[in-house]
């Protein structure tokens, strides 16, 4: 089984992006920052934050479920807000996907939040909501199930220090991750995280025996050129003992994202 986990960024690397995904053939994409816009049939809108602004692709969500047509799509908002096009503002949902092969029956799941809630009226202040999916898939290859969980981590503007609501989004995913695996199951779970290796997050996830596979196994980031800040990780993918690690890489290129895919090969 083949598990890749990728904050997309809203698309932005949308050629490269696209094939890749399709050649790559994850049989489940743990995707984050993900753009749904039904009310637009336009292929680009732009996202504005003050002066920041960034390209986003209207419907991200649709473009890969398009590109992975063996795959049960699942689209797991944390906002609505507004996307531009020139000046007229359409509404647009903002969160997270799982796309899973229909060969891997979904035999449970659960969506829910690391930070605040859902916000129905405009992306909201930083840091804003933070959604988080598991699922547990059965492995007809292996015979047995395996359950899977990822989010995207809170962004502080203030940098990516611990904070008491970074602290609680992990517990929180913890126990998303842990009220859908039983305790047999391997159990993965990645995400944008949005900290540091030294945080103490990690040490919540040790406590349901999870390890970290970015840091324990040499990779020096998981940022790729397009980012241009200091600080080279955010991505992070986790383990517990029941898997069997065939594989897994941090992939540099191509470039598809400010970050890089996370692939895991169980």
């Amino acid at each position: 089984m083949k598990i890749m986990c990728l904050n997309g960024w809203g698309g932005k690397l949308h050629d490269p992006l696209i094939p890749y995904v399709q050649t790559a053939s994850p049989d489940i994409l743990c995707l984050q920052e993900v753009v749904h816009s039904p009310a637009t049939g336009k292929d680009w809108l732009t996202y504005r934050d003050g002066d920041h602004m960034l390209p986003q692709r209207a419907n991200f969500f649709r473009d890969v479920a398009e590109a992975l047509p063996e795959h049960v799509a699942l689209f797991c908002p944390a906002a609505q807000g507004v996307l531009w096009d020139e000046n007229e503002s359409v509404p647009s949902q903002w969160g997270l996907a799982t796309f899973v092969r229909k060969s891997l029956p979904i035999i449970a799941q659960a969506q829910g939040f690391v930070h605040k809630s859902f916000s129905p009226y405009g992306y909201g202040d930083h840091p804003r909501s933070r959604s988080a999916h598991a699922i547990r898939v059965y492995d007809y290859a292996r015979d047995r199930s395996v359950s899977i969980a990822h989010m995207h981590g809170l962004r502080d503007l203030n940098g990516k220090m611990d904070t008491s609501e970074r602290l609680a989004q992990a517990r929180r995913l913890a126990e998303l991750a842990t009220s859908v695996a039983t305790p047999e199951d391997p159990l993965v779970v990645c995400g944008d995280f949005n900290v540091e290796p030294d945080s103490e997050t990690f040490t919540i996830f040790a406590a349901i025996g999870l390890t970290d596979l970015v840091t324990t196994r040499g990779f020096e980031g998981t940022r790729t050129s397009h980012y241009r800040k200091p600080g080279r990780f955010a991505d992070y993918m986790l383990v517990n003992d029941a898997v069997e690690v065939l594989g897994f890489t941090v992939v540099a290129e191509p470039e598809v994202s400010d970050h890089c895919p996370l692939i895991l090969e169980i």
